[in-house]
């Protein structure tokens, strides 16, 4: 075992990835039973970063049990925390005890495994007045550089140089308030900088903040926390800084993202889910586009019960955008729907310049898709056909799943270590389901 998966294993030794290097679908197999919905990956990440700003307890429940979850608790054992994990019906639930935190302990092969590592930045400028980060990895989607992170931090009195790849943070007096402004709604500049913020010296106002339900649930964990934040769920945050933060237990919120694609997998197989612990509102504008393509959604007790529309599935055009938009995170997914959907669709991604690289694979399974700059024009066919793909980030590899469940045939999906990064026993839960898909 690598040193740096022993690490991980050490910090959450719940993590097993399931064995093999590709997955193979068998396609046709209608989707029906209960699917319980996870705790949000794009929530947890920051909620576990944020537990390093006090030296009391902070517990998290509803913790998805994936690969980004087990490198980020190995990246905060390594600073010098304590971590405690319990599992009961509602899934893992995470102690964290950062009573004592290294600054300088960052593991740097952890770090360019995934993206949000760049969190630590805020964390640990505000906790310890110094941070040195290597330039975090993640998905290849585009550029997503961290300049917005390092100028709000900068506003805020840090000094900040990029040496050799690594990002050198100084604040030894602290941090301080300051009167930011985003140039463009980033969910993790708004995270890094909240964080941040709650431990500064004075006010902070972040202007054109993410809104985002994950940025939502970090505020309302970190009032739970002790932090004074106004405008939870606006564009406009104020936050009353250098308030003493006490533990907390807070529960992750349900993954939007996962209940949008399971949607689109009952309905591209033809199949009946219900969406345990889903609430459609946290789709936003994802949710009337997708009710429009042929995915019904119909409100239950204990969630949604997602199926296809009786009109069959219908193209539609989407354009992705920052919350309430149409998410990001769920174009691919909507694109391998689409792919099968009756007449033509366009679908105009404005947030990462390179969320396409699913398309050819897509074409490899029979997909009618011409690209134009940043829009896909797909004009549906009857069934795709099972072919070899590969996953290339965490929504890609999902997309291709759904694809290779409504295809003909079988396919073979490599790439799985995405997969893993944001899904939780995506095999075990998918057989439990009905679908025909095996690891090899």
């Amino acid at each position: 075992m690598a040193p740096a998966e022993a690490r991980m294993r050490d910090a959450a030794p719940w993590w097993r990835p399931d064995p093999g290097e590709s997955l193979c679908i068998e396609g046709g197999h209608r989707l029906s039973g209960a699917w319980r919905v996870g705790g949000a990956k794009n929530a947890v990440l920051p909620l576990m970063v944020a537990a390093l700003l006090t030296p009391h307890l902070v517990t998290l429940r509803r913790v998805p049990a994936i690969l980004d979850v087990a490198v980020l608790s190995g990246l905060l054992r390594r600073l010098g925390a304590g971590l405690a994990w319990s599992q009961d019906a509602a899934g893992l639930s995470l102690t964290i005890c950062a009573d004592t935190v290294r600054p300088r302990d960052v593991d740097a092969e952890l770090v360019a495994r995934m993206r949000a590592s760049v969190l630590l930045l805020g964390a640990l400028l505000a906790r310890c007045g110094e941070a040195r980060l290597p330039m975090p990895g993640g998905d290849a989607i585009g550029l997503r550089g961290v300049d917005f992170h390092l100028a709000g931090l900068r506003a805020m009195g840090a000094t900040i140089d990029l040496i050799g790849g690594v990002i050198e943070a100084h604040a030894p007096r602290g941090l301080h308030g300051a009167a930011i402004d985003l140039p463009m709604p980033s969910v993790g500049a708004t995270e890094n900088l909240l964080i941040a913020a709650v431990l500064a010296r004075g006010t902070t106002e972040i202007r054109n903040a993410a809104r985002e339900p994950e940025v939502t649930d970090l505020a309302q964990c970190l009032v739970a926390m002790g932090a004074v934040i106004e405008g939870i769920g606006g564009p406009v945050l104020v936050i009353e800084g250098d308030r003493p933060l006490r533990g907390a237990q807070h529960a992750v919120l349900p993954d939007r993202i996962e209940i949008g694609t399971m949607a689109c997998a009952a309905a591209l197989t033809d199949g009946d889910l219900l969406l345990q612990g889903a609430d459609a509102a946290l789709l936003g504008a994802a949710g009337p586009i997708l009710a429009e393509a042929g995915v019904a959604l119909t409100p239950v007790a204990e969630g949604l019960v997602a199926r296809r529309a009786p009109g069959g599935l219908v193209g539609v055009d989407l354009r992705t955008a920052p919350f309430p938009g149409f998410a990001t995170d769920l174009q691919s997914p909507a694109m391998a729907l689409l792919a099968t959907a009756t007449g033509a669709s366009a679908i105009t991604e404005t947030i990462f310049e390179q969320r396409f690289r699913h398309v050819d694979e897509l074409r490899r399974m029979g997909a009618e898709i011409t690209l134009h700059g940043r829009t896909a024009w797909l004009r549906g066919v009857p069934r795709l056909a099972g072919a070899p793909v590969t996953g290339t980030d965490v929504r890609a590899a999902a997309a291709l799943l759904l694809a290779g469940l409504g295809a003909a045939g079988v396919t073979e999906l490599r790439g799985l270590d995405h997969l893993d990064r944001g899904h939780e026993a995506m095999v075990a839960r998918l057989l439990a389901c009905g679908a025909a898909v095996e690891r090899r």
